[in-house]
């Protein structure tokens, strides 16, 4: 039998959280994008827009909505998609996963 070469393990690409700045991997972060629809949390990572990435804790979230968020997407935040973040937020944990 021919033998088979084993496939080289793809890395990970790695983003950072833009609430405490941790460099982690892309799947571990969730995605907050700027898109057509506006700004919205993109669970899937697919959305098209410009993407910031955070934690799924609390604690990060409060940083990023502090400005560091709206400097990542390069957008202001509207009172509704600020609304609709911090709904999102409050449903999170306050300690970190990873």
């Amino acid at each position: 039998m021919p033998e088979t070469k084993a496939q080289p393990r793809r890395r990970e690409p790695q983003r950072t959280c833009v609430g405490c700045r941790e460099v982690q991997g892309k799947r571990t972060l969730m995605r907050v994008v700027r898109g057509p629809d506006g700004i919205q949390v993109d669970p899937s990572g697919k959305l098209p827009g410009r993407g910031a990435y955070l934690h799924d804790t609390r604690s990060c979230w409060e940083k990023a909505l502090k400005g560091s968020l709206t400097r990542a997407l390069r957008a202001e935040l509207d009172d509704a998609a600020r609304a609709a973040l911090i709904e999102y937020m409050m449903k999170l944990s306050d300690e970190q996963n990873g």
